[in-house]
């Protein structure tokens, strides 16, 4: 029998109103890490600088990063950093935010390393010399917020590289259901989307245990009986409260059992087109569990414990109602023209195989496989 390990997170504080827990930290200097403009225009960037400085903090902002955060992004971040000296790492926004904080904190504390020294999982130094990290996820969807997991594009490759440390798992995690309330239909659903995923895919990963299986099936859970009122009632705050705590506990089920070839392929094709993540994930999620049927006996399972027939048909019938094109070829979020796509098929699939999150799918794929599963997904076959 092989050992394993399984860890919690540090601390997550949640519920409504937890924002406010900010004022409670102790220290000198905060950089405040955020994406585009939302949490600008929604006054919770400034309510978490306002708590900061009423804490003490000097705070420095660090914004505009990007839905897919790259290299430079991540670069910049860190310069700015290493200017200001910040003892507290504050990321509020989406997995992007969050996920682009993370890697800025390592290049803040180790400014001599390239990126490519901590693509391989285990080569991330140690971490807290001369910060901690807060996060404050604003959707409910990436579980970067309490995870060991960050993606970040290479633009020159067209690669997303999903970067493994256990020292990235934030300090604290603050999981307020008022910020996710506040976002567009779309983004509740293709972040939701990637919660369902990211459990289903911890589930039945090779890592799987019986420590973080009970995580996996609550936050499926979850969503099969959240999502829908969160994306039709936005100010559902009972929704919004139970997704972004079935956000937090599929986390915790992948940091600690890793995901599956959903997200390897998706990580691909949005490194080349730059489809969103959880819309990806959404829209190859029903294939993908047609092909580890193949393998792997617990979607059977789940679905006796779920009450439901078919797993696929119940996630076919849930994307139909958010609205999620059932193929790649329908969807109009990006240009995913044809012959692009057929142009690009074998490198992205060379890349989706050397994924890392494939070596924990129950099945095997070869290189082969991958394209198969990619021209299915696109044509719908």
């Amino acid at each position: 029998m092989t050992i394993s390990t399984f860890a919690l997170p540090r601390t997550i504080i949640y519920g409504e109103n937890s924002l406010d827990h900010l004022a409670r930290l102790t220290g000198k200097r905060a950089a405040l890490v955020t994406g585009g403009s939302s949490m600008k225009r929604l006054g919770f960037l400034a309510r978490a600088r306002e708590l900061l400085e009423q804490a003490g903090f000097e705070c420095l902002i660090i914004d505009n990063v990007e839905p897919n955060p790259s290299v430079a992004t991540v670069r910049r971040g860190a310069g700015a950093m290493l200017q200001f000296q910040p003892d507290w790492i504050v990321a509020i926004g989406g997995g992007s935010a969050i996920d682009a904080a993370k890697v800025m904190w390592c290049f803040y504390e180790h400014p001599h390393l390239d990126f490519a020294d901590i693509i391989p999982v285990g080569s991330m130094p140690p971490l807290r010399n001369k910060a901690r990290f807060v996060a404050i996820p604003s959707t409910s969807g990436s579980g970067s917020e309490i995870t060991a997991f960050s993606v970040i594009t290479d633009t020159e490759k067209h690669i997303k590289y999903p970067i493994v440390a256990a020292d990235m798992v934030p300090d604290i995690a603050i999981l307020d259901p008022r910020l996710p309330a506040a976002m567009p239909a779309a983004v509740t659903a293709h972040t939701g989307m990637d919660v369902l995923t990211h459990a289903l895919e911890a589930y039945v990963s090779t890592a799987a245990t019986s420590f973080t299986d009970p995580y996996a099936v609550e936050a499926i859970q979850l969503v099969f009986e959240n999502l829908e009122t969160a994306y039709l009632q936005p100010a559902n705050i009972s929704a919004r409260y139970n997704m972004h705590n079935a956000s937090a506990l599929a986390g915790i089920a992948f940091t600690n059992a890793s995901l599956g070839l959903v997200h390897s392929m998706a990580h691909k094709i949005g490194g080349e087109f730059g489809i969103t993540h959880g819309l990806a994930n959404a829209i190859m999620l029903p294939y993908i569990i047609q092909y580890n049927s193949l393998f792997t006996d617990k979607y059977r399972r789940l679905e006796k414990r779920l009450g439901i027939g078919s797993l696929i048909s119940a996630i076919n019938d849930l994307n139909r109602r958010l609205n999620i094109p059932r193929t790649l070829k329908d969807c109009h979020e990006v240009e995913l023209d044809e012959s692009k796509f057929n142009t690009v098929l074998d490198r992205m699939s060379g890349n989706a195989f050397a994924d890392p999150c494939t070596l924990t799918n129950p099945g095997k794929p070869t290189v082969a496989d991958v394209k198969s599963l990619y021209q299915h997904v696109y044509y719908g076959d």
